[in-house]
């Protein structure tokens, strides 16, 4: 967002002054991005250092509050998982990040692909034999690195022999270990599986 050069004096003014990003963008109406970029050589003047010290620690403060608001809703929430559940978690993963015309599911979250991977052993009982992972990854990526993290994710060994598609350019924006890719082997049928629950949820969402 380009701005005038007046509110720049202001965005400055106003850090030297001990405010802090939020409290600039809420005063003067601008994106905190936008904030962020005309302070970050800005220094806070001696006088206005604890105010803005004070203000970052009770914005931590609020926000731990918040979380633990947030994990204690969760909890009271799902109190535990039935199979039914898990299958339906299965299936909406696979539903957002999965591929249409074979089983293969992809994804740069490893908690997400750790998740997947776990259910599709216990609830639909597909043995780790039958899942083939690949990764892709940039070309500025440490490939060890990545076959070692990704190998105690999915819980299976992945060496030399693994497919690794490395692309071109650097890894700017993009989590350190690149994106896994899980394909099951002969799994047309639990696709087609996967495709009619969905079709079930459409049928029976108020939509």
């Amino acid at each position: 967002m380009r701005i005038k050069r007046g509110a720049v004096s202001k965005i400055k003014g106003l850090r030297r002054r001990g405010r802090s990003i939020p409290e600039i963008s809420t005063l003067l109406a601008i994106p905190k991005s936008t904030v962020h970029r005309y302070v970050r050589n800005v220094d806070v003047s001696i006088g206005y250092q604890e105010r803005l010290l004070a203000r970052r620690n009770a914005s931590k403060i609020i926000s731990q509050r918040n979380w633990d608001f947030a994990r204690q809703k969760a909890k009271s929430r799902l109190g535990g998982l039935s199979e039914k559940e898990l299958a339906l978690i299965a299936v909406c993963l696979y539903w957002a990040e999965g591929a249409k015309r074979d089983f293969t599911f992809s994804n740069t979250d490893p908690r997400m692909v750790k998740v997947f991977i776990t259910i599709l052993k216990k609830v639909f009982d597909i043995k780790k034999e039958r899942l083939q992972i690949s990764l892709r990854i940039y070309e500025d990526l440490d490939k060890t690195k990545c076959l070692k993290f990704w190998s105690k994710v999915t819980g299976m060994v992945l060496d030399k022999n693994t497919s690794v598609n490395i692309l071109k350019g650097m890894k700017s924006g993009k989590l350190q270990y690149g994106m896994c890719r899980v394909r099951l082997r002969k799994g047309g049928l639990l696709l087609k599986e996967f495709s009619a629950i969905i079709d079930r949820i459409i049928e029976l969402m108020p939509l």
